[in-house]
């Protein structure tokens, strides 16, 4: 039986009898073994079923019987792209486009590659080329959406992907790509919707999913979130982007049933170093060690590109006094802005001029105003760009520039790496290395960062010499007394107090907190109330410990000076590991509660250790989990103890520098001044 025409088996191809046409093709090349044509097309089904090493292979032999092949050169790099070989796919696209400069498909495929390579800049050159060809080529302009943005050219971005979802209104890629703009500019509702938008177009696009988790964290949709991030999952699981952030939110959420294996994990998955995970979800990590949290901040760090376009000579110092600026998305009510207020009015005007630069939204708050007075010039720079924000800030000739931020949320840390400053820091809203070399010094003490771990950490550490935390120890504090009652609280048993976000609190630490309540008849466990789901968990938790889940007790969220009064209504406060309480230690301290913590092994685990370290109270720091049990229930069990802590705390508050700001500002300043010495 004679064999059917190339273009007969091309028919058939087309209709997708991928098996047929395979067999067809090959048994064409068993009697013409130089038929370019039918290798390639042997090559492509290969392709399509998933077997790209065979289809490299085949395509190579088209294009080695006629090298003037473009479309074979073309899928030729799409096989060699999808194994791992850049550089040789590259070279394939180029000779498809010296065979055939009008051909849109290898500009496109070309800016693929380039722009997984980071080469965002040629990528955009790349797609803008094939729709300079194809004007109305959408899978060009949703990559180039996603490159721009990356660029951080947001309204190019946005133009490009509306214009993209306009030509093909359920394209499910340039949909997910818009979503994500929309998200960065913190149009969540809109960037919400338009992401619903594109799983209801492609139900199995994984990515798109993930976007959407994304948006609904951002709306504070905690559990919606999560289902986003385990469809994700579930469609692709080679695809592990959402991995970090679900597991994070199973934190918020108190779901622990997978708690271990999860962490384990993520740790995996940071030392292997194949994904950019969140370094801000790793601090929380039980397993995570100090190399771990650098790992994944110095893999983070090497996605953050400077500003495109944008070149900031480098500038002398001016005479004067030290211009120094602080970087932030929190100057508001906020841990963050609570803990600056006092520190900026202390500043001293001779030696510096102090800049405030925000990027956070201005919630009107009384914490903001103050933030805002308390600095020389208070700017902000939500409105500006990345390059326009950097630009700005070199232009006001900024000498010092401290980043508040570091790796959390809402952070634009791709101004810091344009180095508006010749001096950078990293301070206070991020426990850990930035993994940055954009980022030259790290102000700690000697109990958080000690010296010794200089290696584990990029930049300079520098050691304040009492804690690394500031307070504000004038901010004001509710002068009505609520009662216990009135909390929901006993009036006689005794009230621990762990006042933390619920994704700070690990099972081995609420074991503990379950066999305290056991073994004290009448207590109760005061915690911040979360989200619904979170409580209902912690209640369900306490509940298969043996402990009546009533003995939990959530303390509605109020404002800050409501807060700080209700720590006097508590006995003592449990802290958490492996991330320590940090200004909620603070604030529990300076109400006169006493804080009973236990050392981790990493920075964000030693904080409130330092501060007890600090107000004379060493023996309510413990090595160990066990220690720590041990010590509460101690506590627990002798209520004059406890008096005697809170009478020494009392007068710690006066005479230790733990809370003496003034003193605070000059061992800063001194640490400022060190960083600019010649």
């Amino acid at each position: 039986m004679p064999l059917p025409a190339i273009d007969e088996v091309l028919a058939l191809h087309r209709a997708g009898r991928l098996d047929e046409a395979e067999r067809l093709y090959l048994a064409l090349l068993d009697t013409e073994p130089g038929h370019a044509m039918a290798w390639h097309l042997a090559g492509v089904v290969a392709y399509q079923t998933g077997r790209k090493p065979l289809a490299a292979e085949r395509m190579g032999r088209a294009v080695e019987l006629r090298p003037d092949f473009p479309e074979a050169h073309n899928n030729l790099g799409n096989a060699l792209k999808d194994l791992g070989q850049p550089e040789r796919a590259l070279s394939h696209y180029d000779r498809a486009l010296a065979l055939k400069p009008d051909f849109p498909e290898p500009r496109f495929n070309r800016g693929s590659v380039l722009h997984e390579l980071g080469r965002l800049d040629e990528a955009v050159a790349s797609y803008q080329a094939a729709i300079a060809l194809r004007p109305d080529y959408v899978d060009a302009l949703s990559n180039l959406g996603l490159a721009l943005r990356e660029l951080d050219r947001m309204d190019e971005a946005l133009a490009v992907l509306r214009r993209a979802v306009v030509l093909r209104p359920d394209h499910a890629e340039a949909l997910s790509n818009l979503g994500l703009i929309l998200l960065k500019r913190e149009r969540i509702a809109e960037a919400i919707e338009t992401l619903r938008r594109a799983v209801a177009a492609n139900p199995r696009h994984a990515r798109a999913h993930a976007n959407l988790g994304l948006a609904l964290e951002e709306a504070g949709e905690i559990e919606q979130a999560a289902s986003a991030h385990l469809t994700a999952l579930s469609l692709d699981p080679g695809f592990e982007d959402p991995l970090p952030h679900l597991v994070h939110l199973r934190r918020k959420l108190c779901l622990w049933d997978r708690f271990e294996s999860d962490d384990i994990r993520l740790v995996e998955l940071a030392r292997a170093g194949n994904l950019r995970i969140p370094p801000f979800i790793l601090l929380h990590s039980p397993t995570a060690t100090q190399a771990d949290h650098q790992t994944a901040a110095r893999r983070w760090a090497a996605g953050i590109k400077p500003p495109s376009g944008l070149s900031l000579p480098a500038r002398p110092r001016s005479d004067g006094p030290v211009h120094l600026a602080y970087l932030s998305g929190d100057l508001r009510a906020h841990p963050v802005g609570y803990l600056m207020g006092e520190l900026l009015e202390r500043h001293e005007r001779s030696r510096f001029r102090v800049s405030a630069y925000s990027f956070g939204p201005d919630d009107g708050s009384p914490s903001r105003q103050r933030l805002a007075a308390a600095v020389d010039a208070f700017v902000d720079i939500r409105g500006l760009d990345d390059a326009e924000a950097a630009a700005r800030i070199h232009a006001d000739a900024v000498d010092i520039l401290v980043d508040l931020t570091g790796y959390t949320t809402g952070a634009r840390t791709a101004i810091l790496a344009a180095r508006p400053a010749p001096v950078q820091v990293n301070w206070l809203g991020y426990a850990g290395t930035m993994g940055a070399g954009f980022m030259d010094h790290l102000l700690a003490d000697a109990a958080i960062a000690p010296l010794a771990e200089q290696p584990w950490f990029d930049e300079r550490i520098w050691h304040l010499p009492h804690s690394y935390l500031p307070f504000d120890t004038r901010r004001s504090v509710a002068a009505r007394r609520a009662g216990r009652a009135e909390c929901g609280l006993p009036e006689s048993g005794l009230v621990f107090c762990a006042f933390h976000n619920a994704f700070k609190i690990t099972p081995a630490v609420f074991d503990v907190w379950m066999r305290l309540l056991a073994a004290v008849p009448g207590s109760v466990l005061w915690l911040l109330a979360g989200v619904p789901a979170a409580i209902a968990n912690l209640r369900r938790e306490a509940g298969a410990r043996g402990v009546d889940p009533d003995r939990l007790v959530f303390a509605p969220r109020v404002g800050v000076e409501d807060y700080l009064a209700l720590h006097r209504l508590a006995d003592l406060y449990l802290d958490v590991l492996p991330y320590n309480a940090h200004g909620s230690a603070a604030d529990a301290l300076w109400m006169g509660l006493p804080v009973l913590s236990c050392a981790g092994a990493t920075f964000p685990g030693r904080v409130a250790g330092r501060l007890l370290e600090g107000l004379g109270l060493p023996e309510l720091v413990t090595s160990s989990l066990a220690a720590y049990e041990a010590k509460a229930l101690e506590l627990a069990r002798d209520p004059a103890k406890l008096a005697d802590l809170r009478q020494r705390l009392a007068r710690a508050r006066e005479s230790s520098p733990i809370f003496d700001m003034a003193g605070f500002a000059r061992g800063l300043e001194v640490a400022y001044e060190g960083m600019i010495e010649p």
